[in-house]
């Protein structure tokens, strides 16, 4: 590959974890280069967390190389061709050359090579198929520099075979779109999209949901998210996903606090248990599954709440609930205006929930027993948050034995 420019000085190029791993793959003088994300990511000054190397050496070699350094080496994809060296607490993927032999639209049987041209042809875009020397030297077998300045994001070679080769690049098209693409979107793509749209059936729920919500933790996600339905793409992964008013509404009003759980709430238009039927689907974790479901229905917040009011939401819901809450119901203004949507959402940084002073010893002491325990507590604590918290722990005491009497 001929050079295509360098990249000017990158201090994590000259880190010492990164010098340790590239000293060790290239002991016996082979080649080896930075490749994708942290390439893409320098050109275009970004930060980035992982930092992958590709060399022609085969996973065998590296783990001889790596340990003979005196580094960790972890076979996290032999079959692949990637192994996982530990330097300096942090983790580097390294990944062998390679060409598909077979391909399944889910899976790909590999085999190595020592030809970057070949490595760079079976990747997904071109702006992931930059290379990089450890001196900044860079490569772009297959015009992504071009693209990436542009806002171009375009399958490498033929659009239609690289989704057929792996369906979950279909979605990585539109999370790429959203974090470097400008308008319009590559025709092609859009395209090779729609036409395989079915295959997005094959893959699994944890996959699926992993691309949605890294795309929706992007800026202004709204906009590729409708893309996705012109492209017939998103009925096949959530139907109830169709307010793409409030998501728009909501990514201008949180920027900086971005949350793709409650991005997710915002798209979506649903009964709550529909809600939470989805999240099955997509396979989200408990906690998220629940928080999206919660979400479903939003309480009366507006602008205009006194603390009163604030105060009581807030105990009942908790912090994180709260603000959820809070920008969902500010999504709902179209306009989004009013001077009261900010301090209400800083509202829990100015009141902290008090703790009910009273337990379940508390009721037992007076006699009570059983259900008649939970119900004289719920009714005490009912009575405390109607007189704002202020009642103490002495005037609640009182109330309780009004309640056991």
């Amino acid at each position: 590959m001929r050079p295509a420019g360098k990249l000017g000085p990158q201090p994590w190029m000259q880190s010492r974890e990164v010098r340790l791993v590239v000293g060790a793959l290239t002991a016996k003088r082979q080649t080896v280069r930075f490749v994708g994300g942290c390439v893409r990511d320098s050109v275009v000054q970004r930060e980035f967390r992982e930092v992958d190397i590709a060399t022609p050496d085969d996973p065998g070699t590296v783990s001889d190389l790596l340990a003979a350094a005196g580094l960790k080496a972890i076979p996290t994809g032999i079959a692949h061709g990637t192994v996982s060296a530990i330097s300096g607490g942090r983790t580097f993927e390294i990944t062998t050359l390679r060409v598909d032999t077979e391909t399944t639209g889910r899976h790909a049987t590999v085999a190595f090579t020592d030809d970057w041209a070949a490595d760079a042809a079976r990747r997904d875009f071109t702006v992931n198929a930059l290379y990089a020397d450890p001196d900044g030297t860079l490569y772009d077998p297959t015009g992504g520099l071009p693209d990436l300045n542009a806002g171009r994001i375009r399958f490498v070679g033929n659009a239609s075979a690289r989704i057929a080769e792996d369906y979950l690049r279909i979605l990585r098209f539109f999370r790429f779109f959203a974090y470097y693409g400008s308008p319009p979107a590559n025709a092609e793509a859009m395209a090779a999209c729609r036409e395989h749209a079915s295959g997005i059936a094959r893959l699994s729920g944890e996959r699926i949901a992993h691309e949605l919500l890294r795309l929706l933790g992007a800026a202004a996600p709204a906009a590729v998210v409708q893309l996705m339905h012109e492209a017939g793409v998103l009925d096949r992964i959530a139907p109830e996903a169709t307010d793409f008013a409030r998501l728009a509404h909501l990514s201008r009003r949180d920027g900086d606090d971005p949350d793709p759980v409650r991005r997710l709430a915002a798209l979506l238009r649903a009964e709550p248990e529909a809600i939470r039927a989805r999240a099955e689907v997509l396979r989200l974790s408990n906690r998220n599954r629940d928080r999206l479901a919660g979400l479903a229905a939003l309480p009366p917040v507006s602008p205009t709440a006194d603390e009163r009011v604030l105060r009581r939401a807030l105990y009942a819901v908790g912090r994180e609930k709260f603000r959820d809450d809070v920008y969902l119901r500010w999504a709902e203004d179209a306009i989004g205006t009013h001077p009261g949507w900010r301090e209400v959402l800083t509202f829990p940084d100015r009141w902290t929930p008090p703790v009910f002073p009273l337990g379940g010893d508390d009721a037992l002491a007076l006699g009570l027993n059983g259900a008649a325990v939970g119900a004289a507590l719920a009714a005490v604590e009912a009575w405390w948050i109607g007189e704002d918290f202020t009642p103490d722990r002495a005037a609640c005491l009182d109330r309780l034995g009004a309640e056991a009497a």
